[in-house]
């Protein structure tokens, strides 16, 4: 089926919610991706940092198939082996805490919202508002999109809920003085990455822990992006030795099969009684077969090391760049090119374009391209992909 096949169907078929670049993927292979028209791409976006380790890694694919003629899905009506050992191993590795299972980060976040008014009203005397941060993205549901901190998603779905205040990110005293009697939670991404790959100051985080710790707050981080060993660490808030509440995953937790949980402390949980939350196909037996082969190859390959070292190979490289760079920040392999000039999505689509191997980046508004290689990237497609985004650079800054 050709492109323009692909799109008449998409036109004929599907709501115009995207706006899709000119081209269709039909076949990858760790960083490597083939459209229709059977050119290779090198894959610096991985579905939004969804295949962390990249498309088809062999492991992901033996534990679906084996999983495949074994069996999908029976319900939380029941138990599930699979689901109760990739909870004792996140357990573990998090130091503690309790799962619960969904399909994305919305979801996650949305169990994550309802625990912390929970906690709030049950545990402590009846609070309920939420503070967020500006710029954050926390997702498109109802609760998640009250928390979001950009008014441009919020524009046509207003009212959202009530008692939401948002602050500064970055700004811990900011926070202070905006917790009341009754605020229950602050909700946060320890990196801002739908926003620029906005990266706080190394005290920030464990200034708001103990600005929540004071004020009785619960801190409920977004992992979303950052966890799964994106950033160096695991999860972020390891880097700074401090222990959330409550966290959310989604995103690569499943190396691109739909997943998504929240985490909590034990003493937060015991509020989660039959009832109170659940989800249809949170958990299934397909969904965790691969999470459990996930966790397996991070640790068999350690790629959570690997991340750390080749996030700072990438960073050394963009800033020697060519170019009119304002700033390049990250930490592991969630980097961000901000430029000095608005060439970040034409330099995105020459990236696209690029003969005779292209290079798939994300441009955030005019000023900022955004990296997120899969955790199994090398260092030779590393540097193939700043050759080629250099000369993406070069003629979008020569046409201006």
């Amino acid at each position: 089926m050709t492109l323009d096949e692909i799109a008449q169907l998409a036109q004929d078929g599907l709501t115009p919610n995207y706006s899709r670049l000119p081209v269709a993927f039909i076949k990858g292979h760790g960083t490597r991706l083939w459209d229709t028209e059977g050119k290779e791409y090198l894959d610096f976006l991985t579905g939004i940092a969804v295949c962390g380790l990249g498309h088809c890694h062999p492991k992901i694919v033996a534990a679906l198939q084996h999983q495949a003629v074994m069996l999908w899905h029976t319900s939380n009506l029941f138990h599930n082996h699979l689901q109760a050992k990739l909870a004792k191993r996140l357990n573990e590795l998090s130091g503690g805490y309790k799962c619960f299972f969904c399909n994305s980060g919305a979801e996650a976040n949305e169990a994550a919202l309802k625990l912390a008014r929970k906690v709030g009203k049950e545990k402590l005397g009846g609070k309920w508002k939420i503070i967020a941060a500006n710029e954050s993205f926390h997702g498109r549901t109802f609760g998640a999109l009250s928390v979001t901190g950009q008014p441009k998603y919020h524009k046509g779905f207003e009212p959202l809920l009530s008692g939401i205040k948002f602050v500064p990110f970055g700004d811990a005293e900011a926070l202070e003085e905006a917790i009341d009697e009754e605020t229950c939670a602050f909700i946060l991404e320890p990196i801002q990455g739908e926003s620029g790959v906005k990266v706080p100051t190394d005290d920030y985080l464990p200034k708001v822990a103990e600005i929540c710790r004071k004020h009785n707050v619960l801190l409920v981080l977004d992992e979303v992006q950052t966890g799964m060993g994106r950033t160096g660490k695991l999860f972020a808030f390891q880097h700074y030795d401090i222990q959330p509440d409550i966290f959310t995953l989604a995103k690569s937790i499943a190396g691109g099969f739909p997943m998504g949980a929240m985490l909590t402390k034990p003493e937060w949980s015991e509020l989660l009684q039959p009832g109170t939350h659940a989800s249809t196909f949170g958990g299934n037996h397909l969904a965790c077969a691969v999470a459990l082969a996930v966790l397996d190859a991070l640790e068999e390959e350690q790629l959570v090391e690997k991340a750390k070292r080749m996030g700072e190979h990438l960073m050394a490289k963009l800033r020697a760049l060519n170019a009119p760079i304002k700033e390049v920040r990250g930490k592991g392999l969630i980097v961000a090119l901000e430029f000095s000039q608005p060439i970040a999505p034409k330099v995105r689509d020459e990236c696209l374009k690029a003969e005779p191997i292209g290079l798939i980046v994300n441009a955030i508004g005019d000023y900022i391209i955004r990296f997120l290689p899969p955790l199994t990237v090398t260092a030779e497609e590393i540097d193939q992909a700043v050759e080629i985004l250099q000369r993406a650079i070069s003629s979008t800054v020569q046409t201006q």
